[in-house]
């Protein structure tokens, strides 16, 4: 924490010169610090509103928040409750300067901000980001998704739904279900989305190794 605090801003810019570097490190972190704080007191999830929103984490000198991470940084200025359709018409110029260029779906099935719904905890490399997204990806749709054949139906987890354009909207979402084998090629379900279950859940880490 003493280190991300002090480095310098230039230093780290050029060395988070790619999206993959940026997506690896912003994602490690917001992770690490939800479990950092909420260990420190559990008592900051009762009102999550402004646990999301409290500027905690110091890097660089700059005082950030979760939100500002999760939204700003690597959804590439979004609005929070915009559903993924509106950016944020003033960001901040830390923001512009370390966002990523191209938001990336997968961030959701990777970032854990502390509730039993979220994904597992990862620690991701940025020369191994794609394959790590992708197993991440995989392994909460499979955990989470739930295919009625009979119905026609598939519930999905709510995250999807809070951020449906990110996932291309429900065609999208399809799409993404398809191409992890959590429902047949030739198959057009409805999409419900699940209830989130946001009951205080730390410590749910996950390797490659340990599924």
């Amino acid at each position: 924490m003493d280190s991300l605090q002090h480095i310098d801003e230039h230093q780290l810019n050029l060395q988070l010169n790619d999206d993959d570097k940026k997506t690896a490190f912003w994602l490690n972190l917001y992770n690490a610090f939800t479990q950092v704080i909420l260990k420190k007191n559990p008592d900051r999830y009762k009102t999550r509103n402004a646990f999301f929103t409290a500027k905690n984490i110091e890097v660089a000198g700059q005082q950030l928040s979760l939100d500002e991470i999760e939204h700003g940084i690597l959804r590439h200025s979004k609005i929070k409750w915009s559903e993924g359709y509106l950016g944020k018409p003033f960001p901040a110029a830390f923001e512009k300067k370390f966002r990523v260029h191209q938001l990336d779906y997968r961030i959701h099935f990777a970032l854990n901000c502390g509730a039993k719904s979220c994904p597992p905890i990862a620690f991701y490399d940025p020369e191994k980001l794609d394959k790590q997204l992708n197993i991440a990806t995989k392994t909460y749709l499979k955990a989470e998704c739930e295919f009625n054949q009979a119905k026609n139906s598939i519930s999905v987890p709510a995250l999807m739904g809070w951020f449906r354009h990110d996932f291309g909207g429900k065609k999208g979402m399809l799409k993404i279900l398809k191409q992890n084998k959590i429902i047949p090629e030739d198959s057009h379900p409805e999409i419900h989305f699940k209830h989130y279950d946001w009951t205080l859940f730390l410590n749910n880490y996950k390797s490659e190794n340990n599924g």
